[in-house]
């Protein structure tokens, strides 16, 4: 039986505060369909005070913002990204093409092809998100996709250098300094000075997902998704400190992130909430951990481990972080997540920031049917038929002209009917005239 020390108290809050950025994120979208650059502009200096001659930054700019980032950064950053860069090549290596043959002379296949264009957005705002450069850019040039173009925003009129060298070292084609729903408008819809891409992948604020979510269908995007989420299950043999500070440290993303505990152990539950209010008020980022923690935090005390997993498995949360004397049982026992991460040597700043997999997750329960951002995102996986043996096409033809007719499509019967009679015994019925082997 589960038992609650601590509720979630701000949902409501965030379900008008979401109806209210749909409809400011219709508008921009649709001035944007309308006007093009001319909007894109209006919108970045409305919004982020920027309005440079070009958006894109030319490759000479691109090496001086690159040559003038400290040395130990760039090496960080290539460090992180053959880690990402090494993850994604083993899932394209699982990827296989495949052709069969099903019958004698019938091979059927599939062909795992990259979109053509793709669409990076990089977050920037309070915190540049580095990091989903080397997620969003890297991933996209594993899975072989030929044009990729990057999207971040200037941070308060400067631009964010470690970021744009994060994008340029991924392997971005294009770099434009344009943030928020006017950057992924843009990209989408396409304008005067912009190409449109085929898919659209990154994190960002409420209104970058809305716009992303407004616009799937025109293009297809990695996931919907929402403010950063941390579930943590926990039993007795947790240290409370580390639990806390884990819990705090996707709390800090903003004042509507989710941190849930769910853990065996009451005394630990006590423990870990004594740790937080200790710790939150000499926070640097206490502005926004504080009242996700307030309004968004939950704490749960449940009887048995079983049930701990069960429960967990209840939110489908972005991140589940598995303090356990076993962390391992949380592979066969859960099932819906967006990323696990297994025992006290590792944490969801790991995979956030530098261990390799992908930090583009799926929130608000998204995880019951998708998983995050990974190579096969950029790839479509499509099919091809060839009938090559005579007998084969002429006896799928007779089936196909039975299995149509039941459903009373006689244009698919008719297209099955021929290849009964060219390629075997059958007749045409419904013909003026016959179709005789000689035909052939």
């Amino acid at each position: 039986m589960r038992k609650f020390l601590k509720r979630a108290t701000g949902a409501e809050q965030a379900r008008q505060d979401r109806g209210q950025v749909a409809e400011r994120v219709a508008s921009i979208i649709e001035d944007i369909r309308d006007r093009g650059d001319a909007a894109v502009r209006a919108y970045s200096e409305k919004f982020d005070t920027w309005s440079p001659e070009s958006f894109r930054l030319s490759p000479e700019r691109i090496s001086e913002i690159v040559a003038g980032v400290p040395r130990q950064v760039i090496e960080d950053i290539e460090f992180v990204q053959e880690q990402v860069r090494t993850f994604a090549r083993h899932q394209r290596e699982s990827m296989r093409d495949i052709e069969v043959e099903t019958l004698p002379g019938v091979r059927l296949g599939h062909r795992h092809v990259p979109v053509s264009a793709a669409g990076a957005y990089v977050p920037g705002g309070r915190y540049p998100l580095t990091a989903s450069a080397h997620m969003t850019i890297v991933t996209a040039k594993v899975a072989g996709v030929p044009r990729v173009v990057a999207c971040t925003p200037p941070i308060r009129g400067e631009i964010p250098a470690a970021t744009v060298a994060a994008m340029h070292l991924a392997g971005a084609d294009e770099i434009y300094l344009l943030g928020g729903v006017q950057a992924v408008a843009a990209m989408a819809v396409g304008s005067e000075t912009m190409g449109r891409v085929d898919l659209l992948a990154g994190p960002g604020n409420a209104y970058v997902a809305e716009a992303k979510r407004q616009l799937f269908g025109e293009v297809g995007i990695d996931l919907f998704a929402g403010p950063t989420e941390i579930l943590v299950v926990a039993d007795e043999s947790a240290d409370p400190f580390v639990v806390a500070v884990d819990l705090l440290s996707q709390a800090e993303h903003g004042p509507d992130s989710p941190a849930v505990l769910v853990t065996t152990s009451a005394e630990l539950g006590g423990s870990v909430m004594e740790h937080i209010e200790r710790i939150l008020p000499d926070m640097p980022t206490k502005d926004f951990a504080e009242p996700a923690w307030r309004d968004h935090g939950e704490l749960v005390v449940v009887d048995t481990l079983a049930e701990a997993f069960e429960v967990a498995d209840s939110y489908a949360s972005e991140h589940v972080e598995v303090l356990t004397e076993n962390p391992r049982q949380a592979l066969d026992s859960m099932r819906d997540y967006g990323a696990l991460f297994l025992g006290e040597g590792t944490c969801v700043s790991y995979g956030d920031k530098v261990i390799g997999t992908n930090h583009v997750l799926p929130t608000r329960g998204a995880a019951r049917y998708t998983g995050g951002l990974w190579v096969g995102k950029y790839l479509k996986t499509v099919t091809y038929q060839e009938v090559t043996d005579p007998a084969a096409s002429a006896h799928l033809g007779e089936v196909c002209g039975r299995a149509a007719r039941v459903e009373l499509f006689e244009g698919h019967a008719r297209s099955g009917d021929v290849r009964a009679a060219k390629f075997g015994d059958a007749e045409l019925a419904w013909s003026d005239h016959e179709l005789s082997k000689a035909d052939s």
